[in-house]
């Protein structure tokens, strides 16, 4: 099936992916340039996992999984399938985010440095619990078959929207991250005078904005959704159709009873027509 606009989906994904890739790779600059490299050892070098896997996780890779199900070289694949790259990407985001999570716990244990006093910290920590939840909650009653599709159809609104809320706040948490981190490193050297890392990070926040803004603007456009599927309905084929003509039996047993009225009614006509023609044969 076609997609409407999709020369502008087209050019708005491959923006999307291009700006969310360089956020990763001016956070990489940042931590192995400006902040002397990674490590795992109690110092600001184990500290710099905490940004570099949070950029890549919860930010990039959590975009690609959502707007995932508006590929459309992907809507001939099975909804299953789609379902479990969904889950799976949202997977590896959470993993990068323990780490992440474990790296600054580690940093500040090992420095005495408290713990959870900053906004920063209650917001990503607030949502990095709602984010797993999400998960968990999506492969229980997605993903894996045992949730009946009543509740399905209840969750489905509150999934999508605490999806979008978990990505908005997310970037949200990054940027005052990214801050909190340039008045702590900056102190010196003053922020306030331009430094070059300074406008290196800021322009790095400036892109994860641009990054949250593409994929906002692609997942909420109704003509780039994925086609419902078929509802399934009972077919059998009728042994004694007529050649060329495709009869078939159908269930109708989920069809309103003013719509098998109308069938009925439709039928009634084609019978009488039928006959009619062939009476007037037999008077030819």
């Amino acid at each position: 099936m076609a997609m409407d606009g999709y020369k502008g989906f087209l050019g708005l994904l491959v923006s999307s992916l291009l700006v969310g890739f360089l956020s990763v790779i001016f956070t990489l600059i940042w931590v192995l340039h400006y902040r002397e490299g990674l490590g795992w050892d109690g110092t600001a070098l184990e500290f710099n996992w905490h940004p570099a896997l949070m950029v890549t996780g919860f930010v990039f890779i959590q975009g690609i999984a959502i707007i995932v199900y508006r590929l459309p070289w992907t809507w001939k694949c099975s909804k299953l399938l789609m379902k479990s790259i969904h889950a799976g990407l949202h997977t590896i985001a959470a993993i990068l985010v323990i780490i992440a999570l474990v790296s600054v716990f580690d940093f500040h244990n090992a420095l005495n440095i408290p713990n959870m006093y900053s906004l920063h910290s209650w917001v990503g920590l607030t949502v990095v619990i709602l984010y797993i939840l999400q998960l968990l909650l999506g492969v229980f009653i997605f993903l894996l078959p045992w949730a009946p599709l009543s509740l399905r159809a209840f969750v489905m609104p509150m999934h999508v929207y605490s999806g979008l809320l978990i990505f908005g706040t997310v970037i949200a948490a990054a940027l005052m991250g990214v801050t909190e981190k340039l008045f702590f490193a900056l102190n010196s050297s003053g922020y306030n005078k331009f430094p070059p890392e300074g406008v290196f990070t800021n322009t790095l926040g400036l892109l994860m904005v641009l990054y949250g803004a593409l994929i906002f603007w692609i997942v909420t456009r109704p003509q780039w959704q994925r086609p419902k599927e078929p509802n399934s309905v009972l077919l059998q084929p009728n042994g004694g159709a007529q050649e060329g003509v495709g009869s078939l039996t159908v269930n109708f047993s989920n069809v309103d009873a003013p719509d098998s009225k109308l069938n009925h009614e439709a039928s009634a006509r084609k019978r009488n027509f039928t006959a009619d023609e062939v009476g007037q044969r037999s008077t030819m």
